[in-house]
């Protein structure tokens, strides 16, 4: 591709600017760029989704959750076949690829097209995250800025990591996070000048959108008590349990892609896709979107927003609740694939952490039944997020700080990294290679 920059600025500024400075200031507009991208897709994701779903029934079944995910993935899959006329789905995997390829120069278009599309897929109730579009996004901005300035090669995949975590710290307002997921995930070779253009693109872009978003997380944790050591073989407990299922989560995802995968008729795919989570969001309402919201009750100890408006509404708590989580412990991997491999263009790591919260919450209810020991459910949640990503996405360092960050609560830094280890302990022992890299 040529270069858009007037050749006289580019040499101007390498004239003045040496190369090292230069690559920190570029990551510096970078995370600038990512941070500001990261609440602009949040915020459009939120306005789409509250407009389309003002009219939703709380009894069951509303058949508008029919037709918003359907239309949403058709919607997609026509945008993305016919106005862009290439791929931008499961952007962290094709960063992956990119990387591994040495293919560091990306399409102009990268830096705005995976947020039309995720927010039509997310809008319309896909039953997944927005990470993965803002992490390509941000790569996006790093690869062209590199492209712009006539930097090397070497240069450019450092300004592609950078955008890519930048994108990540923004969209969880979690700096170290989105460090960490440039050593997990991407698994890039940092040194000195890398790690600290890394650091300085995530730090400004989880400070970006912080500043934007009125200074508020995303996910609010206050936890009705603060952790107690003699439960700390609970958490350990609870690591097995979700390492476990995030086998089965994996497994899922890795059968359900190559399915999708295997139709070759587009139309056909967006349709199969939107109808399977379709079915998952009749059946629990929950599903619908990434889901924050129904985690934040969570871990305030009020789990009724997984009964409303779902099938087992009318059933007797707390058995009903118990059956709910269990459920949607089981469908919630059918919903994301469908909302990710289908047409759609969304992210892995939020539906790891529902995922993982929700089965938190189930482990509490399953130990009071068998047991009568009444964990504190709010811990088993957060932990179970942290247990959960760790164990599907095979990043537990980068789950456990995500985790922390997004809500600051750092005082449960060690039950949180209990399960984590443990969770991500079973699923090594299986040496099952992550769906996202597959």
């Amino acid at each position: 591709m040529i270069s858009h920059t007037p050749p006289g600025f580019v040499r101007w500024v390498k004239a003045r600017i040496s190369p090292t400075p230069l690559i920190f200031i570029l990551a510096f507009i970078t995370g600038l760029g990512a941070g500001a991208c990261a609440y602009a897709l949040k915020e459009m994701i939120r306005h789409i989704s509250k407009w389309l779903t003002a009219g939703l029934d709380s009894s069951w079944p509303d058949w508008m959750l029919v037709a918003l995910p359907v239309a949403g993935i058709v919607l997609t899959g026509i945008f993305v076949r016919y106005i862009l006329r290439h791929d931008i789905t499961h952007g962290v995997s094709r960063i992956i690829g990119r990387l591994r390829n040495k293919d560091y120069t990306m399409r102009t278009s990268s830096i705005w097209s995976p947020m039309i599309a995720s927010t039509i897929t997310l809008g319309f109730g896909g039953s997944a995250g927005a990470e993965g579009p803002i992490a390509y996004v941000g790569a996006g901005i790093g690869s062209n800025l590199a492209r712009w300035m006539q930097l090397t090669p070497d240069q450019m995949k450092i300004l592609l990591g950078c955008g890519a975590a930048a994108g990540i710290a923004g969209i969880f307002k979690s700096p170290v996070g989105g460090f960490l997921f440039t050593l997990e995930v991407l698994r890039m070779e940092l040194v000195t000048i890398s790690v600290m253009g890394v650091l300085t693109a995530t730090i400004t872009a989880a400070t970006t959108a912080y500043m934007l978003s009125g200074f508020t997380p995303d996910i609010a944790f206050a936890p009705a008590s603060s952790f107690d050591p003699a439960m700390t073989g609970w958490f350990l407990a609870l690591g097995v349990f979700i390492g476990l299922y995030a086998l089965y989560y994996s497994s899922m995802m890795t059968v359900m892609q190559r399915l999708y995968n295997s139709i070759s008729n587009p139309w056909l795919r967006n349709l199969s896709g939107g109808l399977i989570l379709a079915v998952a969001l009749m059946m629990f309402p929950a599903l619908y979107g990434e889901g924050y919201t129904v985690i934040t009750s969570l871990l305030a100890g009020d789990a009724s927003p997984l009964l409303k408006g779902s099938v087992l509404q009318s059933g007797g708590m707390p058995m009903a609740l118990t059956a709910a989580a269990a459920l949607i412990v089981a469908i919630k991997t059918f919903a994301t694939s469908a909302s990710n491999s289908a047409g759609g263009v969304a992210g892995d790591f939020a539906p790891t952490l529902f995922a993982g919260a929700v089965g938190g919450l189930l482990f509490a209810s399953l130990v009071r039944i068998v047991t009568g020991v009444e964990l504190p459910a709010g811990q088993m949640v957060y932990a179970g997020m942290a247990g959960m990503m760790a164990g599907a996405v095979r990043a537990p360092l980068m789950a456990l700080f995500l985790t922390v960050e997004m809500t600051g609560r750092y005082e449960f830094f060690f039950p949180l990294l209990v399960a984590t280890a443990v969770s991500f302990g079973i699923v090594r022992l299986r040496n099952l290679r992550s769906f996202i890299i597959a």
